[in-house]
């Protein structure tokens, strides 16, 4: 699994390009998969940490940066007020970068009107513009504070000329019957699927394929056909129990003709 967790971290677009948002993206560099040494990723992590874990192993890997301190605590009389992801060396340039990371899965609702509040996650309680404002208000602006200094330069981290940079990886799903809608100013090679309503899926039109539900630590990676598919009437239940419990289910369904596709069922 650590392989293509790190395979599919590392191919997951970012979600934006270039500075948007006031918010300059982080330009992952190019990495030798082939050749990476692997460290398993704890199980009992919830999925964004081991995220963490993973592009702490890619970036380790890579030529350009040196990764300088990760996941360290900022403190203030005592209790715990932040985090700060990772800071990272340029190798060739010696440029300090604090990067924080993000990985999301948002469907796009496009009953919305402003682009920068139709994503939010499948079960819509995670929401991109609060995530946003996180960001450019809180976890970046908690480099400069007196805390922060303080917590940078305990570990010898000298505050000055650190650039902030967010890398921020996102599988967005579409609505079943909107698809080809360009997401500007978001990144249109994120879209990974589409999301539908339950009533939606219960119909002819996806009683004919085969399902399989992917565990969290499966949702990164692309649908593969190395798992057991199973009809739409034995899916279905499961699926039904999962929408009652506000847990919207990813599904990867493999169409009569082997043709595999992800969804989210809402």
């Amino acid at each position: 699994m650590p392989i293509e967790q790190c395979k599919g971290f590392y191919h997951t677009p970012p979600l934006w390009i270039n500075e948007t948002f006031g918010i300059r993206q982080f330009v992952f560099p190019e990495i030798e998969l082939e050749s990476l040494p692997l460290r398993e990723v704890p199980d009992n992590l919830r999925l964004g940490h081991q995220m963490e874990h993973v592009f702490h192993q890619l970036i380790s890997h890579s030529k350009q940066y040196r990764v300088v301190l990760r996941n360290l605590l900022v403190k203030e009389d005592k209790r715990t007020v932040g985090e700060i992801d990772f800071i990272l060396k340029n190798r060739d340039t010696e440029q300090l970068v604090h990067v924080e990371l993000t990985y999301k899965f948002y469907i796009v609702d496009l009953s919305v009107s402003a682009p920068v509040h139709r994503l939010m996650g499948p079960n819509r309680r995670d929401r991109f513009f609060a995530k946003m404002e996180k960001i450019k208000k809180r976890q970046f602006n908690m480099l400069h504070s007196d805390a922060g200094k303080r917590a940078l330069e305990s570990v010898g981290v000298d505050t000055a000329g650190i650039r902030n940079e967010c890398c921020f990886k996102a599988q967005l799903f579409m609505p079943h019957a909107e698809r080809k809608f360009d997401l500007h100013p978001f990144n249109n090679r994120c879209k990974a699927g589409y999301w539908i309503h339950y009533d939606g899926f219960d119909s002819e039109e996806f009683r004919q394929h085969r399902y399989y539900i992917p565990p969290k630590p499966e949702w990164v990676i692309a649908a593969h056909d190395k798992v057991s598919y199973i009809p739409h009437g034995n899916i279905l239940p499961d699926v039904i129990q999962r929408i009652h419990t506000k847990n919207s289910p990813m599904l990867w369904m493999k169409k009569e003709d082997g043709t595999l596709e992800k969804l989210f069922v809402v």
